[in-house]
């Protein structure tokens, strides 16, 4: 297994230079740096993926700092997680505790890891409790309707008065699709007059 070492780096904007990074990252022994100019916002970042590719068992991955690598602690976790599993070390020059080619790297990535999961559990408990709170107060989560009961009762007033669907539609200034969704079935139908 070859350790080469695989430089990431990362700058928001193109007004931005690489450079300082490209530097750190070749005299931490980087013999091919992928450079990337995206958001970490940025879901697709090409040059990110084509690093993960050009990653081998036995590379090692280094990047400047953390937050080139991912937005948040979650996202940190699930990269440094999938690294491993493949066989690939992780260095963070500006975070010298993350190196996960160390035992004592890897003690403190677990306890990284953990503390991410923790963050996700209680995340995820904080949002069901809101969403139980508004459910209880009567609120809904969502789009508002577009058809409102106002809205739904005039469409049937003039379902009846024989206004074609869309009539009522362009009355109302909703889709057709919407419309007939409310409506139901019966006086929904789209056809020959409707």
């Amino acid at each position: 297994m070859s350790r080469n070492v695989i430089g990431y780096a990362r700058v928001s904007t193109r007004g931005q230079s690489l450079d300082a990074q490209v530097d750190a990252l070749v005299g931490a022994g980087a013999i091919k740096v992928f450079m990337e100019h995206a958001s970490g916002a940025t879901q697709a970042r090409a040059r990110w993926q084509d690093c993960l590719e050009h990653l081998q068992p036995g590379n090692i991955l280094v990047v400047t700092d953390l937050t080139r690598l991912g937005r948040s602690t979650a996202d940190l976790s699930d990269i440094v997680t999938v690294l491993g599993r493949r066989g690939i070390g992780f260095r963070s020059l500006a975070e010298p505790w993350l190196d996960t080619t160390s035992a004592h790297g890897k003690l403190i990535f677990d306890m990284f890891a953990s503390l991410a999961e923790y963050e996700r559990s209680r995340l995820s408990e904080r949002t069901r409790a809101g969403l139980a709170a508004a459910k209880a107060r009567g609120r809904r989560g969502g789009r508002p309707p577009v058809m409102t009961a106002a809205k739904l009762e005039t469409a049937k007033d003039l379902r009846r008065q024989g206004k074609k669907l869309q009539e009522i539609a362009e009355t109302l200034s909703v889709s057709m699709s919407s419309l007939t969704r409310a409506l139901g079935p019966r006086m929904g139908q789209v056809g020959t007059g409707a």
